[in-house]
C-alpha cells in the first residue's frame, strides 16, 4: 500500500533501537527522508545505516538528548532547513523506572514528568510552525499501554504519560484547521531490547491473547500508517498496540 509518504520528511526521536528504530526504518521504506536523533553517536550510526537499507530517501542522524529542549529545537530547525519539513514527527523516549509509586518521592515525579511529558511537548511545540507552514502535518506521540492500564508495575508511567491524551485531544481543535492531526501510540510488550531482559518474559508473552510479544515492525507499521495519507481523519486518538493485553474498555 502506497502511504503517500514519498517526498515527505519524518523526524523520529530516540531512534537508535527498539520502537523509535522500527518506526524510522518503516518509514524510510514507505519512501520517506527521515532525521532521527539519539544519545549515543556510535549507536546511531548504526541505526542510521540500517535505515538507510530500508528506503530510497535520505537519512540524517543528529546526537541529541531529548531531555535537552533547546537542543531537541534546533534540531527541529536543523531538519527544517536542510530537508524541509518536518511532515511527520514521532516523538518518543525512553520510560521512567519501573516498581510501584509508594515510597517515590516528588523528585522522580518531577523526572519522570520530564522524560516521559515535556520533552514530547517541546518537540511538538518546535515543529508546528514547520507544519504549519507546510500545511500538512503527522504528530505521533509515543507512550506506553501503562497509561491505559494501570500497574504497580510500572507506576510512574501510569501516572504520568495520559497527560499526553491529554495533549492530543487538546491540540486537536487548535491544529485541525491546518491539516494537522496529533495521536497518541501506546505499545505494549514488543520484543524489543529493554524487554529482552525481563526475567518472565515467557509468562508475558503468555499473558497475551494472540501468544506472543510484538514484533517491533508490528508497531513500526502502525506508526508508519499514521503518518500516511490514508490516516488523514484519524486525530486525537490513543491507539493500543499490545496484542489484545489490555483488559480496559
Amino acid at each position: 500500500m502506497d502511504l503517500g509518504l514519498t517526498g515527505r520528511v519524518a523526524m523520529v526521536a530516540a531512534a537508535t533501537s527498539g520502537l523509535g528504530l522500527a518506526t524510522a526504518r518503516e518509514l524510510a521504506a514507505a519512501g520517506a527522508d527521515v532525521a532521527i536523533c539519539g544519545r549515543d553517536p556510535a549507536r546511531l550510526d548504526r541505526a542510521a545505516a540500517e535505515i538507510d537499507k530500508a528506503g530510497p530517501g535520505r537519512v540524517v542522524p543528529t546526537p541529541l538528548d531529548v531531555l535537552d529542549h533547546d537542543g531537541a529545537a534546533a534540531w527541529v530547525d536543523a531538519t527544517a532547513g536542510g530537508l524541509g519539513g518536518p511532515h511527520v514527527l514521532v516523538t518518543n523516549a525512553g520510560g521512567p523506572p519501573a516498581g510501584p509509586v509508594l515510597g517515590r518521592g516528588l523528585d522522580d515525579f518531577r523526572a519522570a514528568v520530564e522524560l516521559c511529558v515535556l520533552s514530547h511537548i517541546a518537540l511538538v511545540q518546535a515543529a508546528l510552525p514547520h507544519m504549519r507552514d507546510a500545511g500538512h502535518g503527522r504528530v505521533l506521540m509515543i507512550a506506553s499501554e501503562t497509561m491505559r492500564q494501570p500497574t504497580p508495575r510500572y507506576g510512574l508511567s501510569s501516572t504520568v504519560r495520559p497527560a499526553l491524551a491529554g495533549f492530543a485531544r487538546t491540540l486537536v481543535r487548535e491544529l485541525g484547521p491546518a491539516g494537522i492531526t496529533v495521536n497518541v501510540l501506546a505499545p505494549g510488550y514488543h520484543r524489543t531490547p529493554a524487554v529482552a531482559g525481563m526475567p518472565d518474559l515467557d509468562e508475558v508473552a503468555a499473558s497475551i491473547p494472540l501468544g506472543r510479544l510484538g514484533r517491533p515492525s508490528d508497531f513500526g507499521a502502525v506508526a508508519a500508517f499514521l503518518a500516511g495519507e490514508q490516516a488523514g481523519f484519524i486525530t486525537g486518538t490513543t491507539l493500543v498496540v499490545d496484542g489484545g493485553l489490555g483488559q480496559g474498555i
